[in-house]
């Protein structure tokens, strides 16, 4: 399964309710989630033109474009070898696709969560900021809420943990490192990996 993050920033939005464009943050969402639908979809042709068979859920009706995300027939999918492209987050204003992604994880009983970002993983500090930060091979669930390690948000990260679904956060523009997390290989950082999850990666 794959689950798609809108792309904006702070200062996006707040140039959109300064002018006037929304009037507050749940009003915001709405478009982002909306691109995360766009993104699905091109995704879903570049994969069947490969002749990948893929399914595109949406948290909100769009019948038109995509199915609504409906938990049984996302796991049949899944069974018959589909990929399953969930987009649109939760449907909800203010949480964010990392959450989205841990709650379809847990509602498909998915083994891993895999976060492609555009660094290696997670450092002990800002390596935008600090040269000197370190990457960091293994955390707990627990170290990253105390740490406030900026991997994904608190609601997201506690649903990990609750559900016991480790988080393998890695370098999406490095080639290979999809089929290196996919086969459970090392590559970046393991967030509250079990015993048998650490030995997938030796």
């Amino acid at each position: 399964m794959v689950i798609f993050a809108g792309s904006t920033t702070q200062p996006e939005y707040a140039t959109a309710l300064s002018h006037g464009i929304c009037k507050s943050e749940s009003w915001f969402t709405t478009p982002l989630m909306l691109a995360t639908v766009m993104n699905a979809i091109f995704l879903q042709a570049t994969m069947e033109s490969l002749g990948i068979p893929t399914r595109v859920q949406t948290a909100f009706r769009m019948s038109e474009v995509a199915e609504p995300y409906i938990r049984r027939r996302a796991v049949r999918h899944l069974e018959k070898g589909r990929v399953v492209i969930f987009a649109a987050g939760t449907g909800n204003p203010f949480f964010t696709t990392d959450t989205a992604a841990a709650l379809r994880c847990a509602e498909i009983n998915a083994e891993v969560v895999l976060k492609a970002t555009n660094v290696d993983g997670v450092y002990d500090d800002d390596p935008r900021h600090n040269p000197n930060a370190c990457l960091l091979d293994t955390l707990t669930y627990q170290e990253v809420i105390s740490k406030e390690l900026s991997v994904m948000d608190l609601t997201a990260i506690t649903l990990c943990q609750e559900n016991n679904i480790p988080v393998v956060v890695f370098n999406l523009g490095k080639p290979g490192n999809i089929s290196k997390a996919i086969r459970g290989e090392s590559v970046g950082t393991l967030i509250g990996g079990t015993q048998n999850s650490e030995a997938a990666r030796t």
